[in-house]
């Protein structure tokens, strides 16, 4: 599996710094993931839903930490490339 594509659109709302959106071998999307600044650095978090009892639950997410950090490190790079330029 390749990661064909990635965008980064800034939000910077507070600890939501942006939402990307990634595309996988060129005919699987991703959309909603989130940048996030928490106090241990920027981390991406997955497109969720509420669920009645009010919890979130990932609609999409990786099913291994290797993918894991491959899917943040990407994005996280690509937003820090797009907040340079805005800084």
């Amino acid at each position: 599996m390749e990661i064909t594509e990635v965008k980064v659109y800034p939000a910077n709302e507070g600890k939501l710094k942006a939402y990307a959106t990634m595309v996988f071998d060129g005919c699987f999307i991703i959309r909603d993931m989130k940048v996030i600044q928490s106090d241990k650095g920027l981390f991406v978090s997955m497109p969720s839903r509420r669920k009645k009892d009010g919890t979130f639950k990932d609609i999409v997410h990786p099913l291994n930490s290797d993918t894991r950090t491959l899917v943040e490190q990407t994005i996280i790079e690509e937003y820090k490339k797009i907040a340079g330029d805005e800084e």
